[in-house]
């Protein structure tokens, strides 16, 4: 299994598209923390950005020793409204990103079924290129559940397309996040998303999903057992000797340093993890 921090927790808290920590302190800061990797989202680089700011995001990587985990190539695909769709209609641009960081997975995102054959011929576009899609767990989305998210997989039928699962989503999106709904899934899970949280209708912070509508959602720092339960999640990772990524999700919470979060990450990957 190799280990990755999103840079999703270098991002200002009510913006998704910009990064409050440069590249070069948060590749510091996760090397000396173990990470193997950054996963990268636009407030960092994205499809837009000029191929020699993606040269130097590239060389800062190497020189800290770390991988690209997933590329999320662009602020729609991150914040999932109308236009997270565009990638898989038009898939070489976040390919060659995902190609000049050196990266394996691309995030796209799947609204509805007549969106499937886009995904098939994006699949085999990426197939070419040595590179895999992957759908995440994720409100608004045809991968809301377990059940929906197999549905999904069975009907594109393409090798190089699978799942990052997310317990979160998986969550606020009225399905508790259970072994053996993990393992129902390992058979195409290319990625594992965890950020911690509970449910609150009275939250600020809501989730639209397709089955529940607004869903109200507290964010928790990672360890705290009012959360997600990552025991049973972890032993089946372990039990299936899954060898992909395990990406921690964080976002920078009120009063939290980036430093600390990332180094409660690592305190926290130690838990289940040898």
């Amino acid at each position: 299994m190799k280990f990755s921090l999103s840079v999703r927790v270098a991002e200002s808290p009510k913006r998704k598209d910009i990064a409050v920590t440069p590249l070069g302190d948060l590749a510091r800061m996760a090397k000396d923390a173990h990470f193997d990797g950054l996963s990268m989202r636009a407030s960092i680089v994205s499809i837009d950005s000029p191929r020699k700011k993606v040269t130097e995001i590239r060389q800062t990587l190497d020189d800290f020793g770390l991988q690209t985990s997933m590329v999320t190539g662009d602020l729609p695909l991150a914040i999932n409204n109308s236009f997270a769709t565009d990638a898989i209609r038009n898939i070489s641009p976040y390919l060659d990103l995902a190609t000049q960081l050196g990266a394996t997975l691309v995030r796209i995102m799947i609204h509805d079924a007549a969106d499937i054959p886009d995904v098939q011929r994006a699949s085999d576009i990426a197939k070419e290129r040595g590179i895999k899609l992957c759908q995440q767990i994720h409100w608004g989305s045809l991968f809301e559940t377990t059940d929906s998210a197999l549905e999904v997989v069975s009907a594109v039928k393409r090798e190089n397309f699978g799942v990052t699962y997310e317990p979160a989503n998986l969550l606020a999106c009225g399905e508790t996040p259970t072994a053996e709904g993990l393992r129902r899934l390992s058979p195409h899970l290319f990625n594992f998303y965890f950020q911690n949280i509970r449910l609150d209708p009275d939250s600020p912070v809501s989730f639209k999903t397709r089955r529940n509508g607004l869903v109200g959602v507290q964010f928790l720092p990672i360890s705290d057992p009012n959360g997600i339960n990552m025991a049973p999640l972890a032993e089946t990772l372990n039990e299936i000797s899954y060898q992909g990524w395990f990406t921690i999700h964080q976002p920078l919470l009120k009063n939290q340093a980036v430093q600390d979060v990332i180094l409660q990450s690592t305190e926290f990957i130690s838990k289940y993890f040898k």
